[in-house]
């Protein structure tokens, strides 16, 4: 799983909302209305996309505030490039 599957499933649940889609790294999470609980969605889609369980810690979600950094944090919790 790639940054682009990343960004497309992110979008999926972004369109899912009715919201806008985008492919922006540095579209601010609460400006385009990405919430925690579609976090948890895109996070249950990788884990089930990857059939593993992620890990993370909960300080680290603190820090996510960009779409960037959602796929950085993903790929780091999933160990993928």
């Amino acid at each position: 799983m790639d940054r682009d599957s990343l960004i497309e499933m992110f979008n999926e649940i972004q369109e899912k909302r009715g919201r806008s889609k985008t492919t922006d790294e540095g579209a601010i999470l609460q400006e385009i209305g990405f919430r925690s609980l579609d976090f948890s969605e895109l996070a249950l889609r990788v884990e089930r996309g990857l059939d593993c369980e992620l890990s993370f810690n909960a300080a680290s979600l603190r820090q996510i505030r960009t779409l960037g950094d959602v796929l950085d944090f993903l790929s780091e919790a999933a160990n993928i490039a």
